[in-house]
């Protein structure tokens, strides 16, 4: 069931795909886009859109964290017609704004970039409380795999649009704040272990067909 009432502190599952399930990303400038615009509006301090920001500057902007951080996002997956965040809320309507400005801000640029109007998400994101350490663990498995189970790549840390490659790493991005979901492991190994292990598997259950929403 989709949750409005977001609470500072919980975790939530939020996506949304294109409308009738059309492309959102048409090529990997497009991915990057929502990326950068997903990392800039976690911020509630910025004062411009991220369209009046130049490219020096925004650079700058990204390489820093959050002066006034509104939500944190633990692992994202951006597939070709939808996309997938793991997001914590810090700030009261945290995730609204966020979601909202975000989401607009791109459909701006898709639109003034390909020519077209109106939307091109499937009406407002939805999202889902993750209420277990459990749930949250295995919506992470499942999230990092979507690529994978779509057939996009033969190994979840081939594809370059999701944080699982963050989690193999040292790497510490805006974007993503993988130590979250790391605290139940031993280690980063253990964590891909989880990943890999449950791949073959993955490929065959039906409960994936929600979370790819093909």
């Amino acid at each position: 069931m989709e949750s409005r009432n977001f609470i500072n502190g919980n975790l939530y599952h939020l996506y949304n795909r294109g409308v009738a399930k059309q492309r959102i990303f048409n090529n990997n400038y497009d991915y990057q886009r929502l990326l950068n615009t997903f990392a800039y509006y976690l911020d509630r301090a910025v004062t411009l859109k991220i369209s009046e920001v130049n490219k020096d500057k925004l650079i700058e902007i990204l390489s820093e964290k959050p002066k006034k951080p509104q939500v944190e996002i633990l692992s994202f997956c951006l597939m070709p017609n939808h996309f997938h965040l793991i997001a914590k809320q810090i700030l009261d309507f945290g995730i609204t704004n966020f979601m909202r400005y975000s989401l607009d801000s791109y459909t701006k640029y898709f639109n003034i970039k390909y020519d077209r109007v109106g939307p091109i998400f499937q009406g407002k994101f939805k999202s889902k409380e993750i209420k277990t350490d459990e749930q949250f663990m295995h919506l992470s498995r499942y999230i990092h795999l979507n690529p994978l189970t779509s057939r996009l790549v033969s190994s979840p840390e081939d594809y370059d649009w999701s944080s699982f490659a963050l989690y193999l790493s040292e790497t510490k991005t805006r974007l993503s704040q993988p130590k979250n979901i790391l605290a139940y492991f031993q280690s980063m190994k253990e964590y891909n272990y989880f990943i890999k292990d449950f791949q073959d598997y993955i490929r065959s259950n039906e409960e994936i067909n929600e979370l790819t929403l093909e």
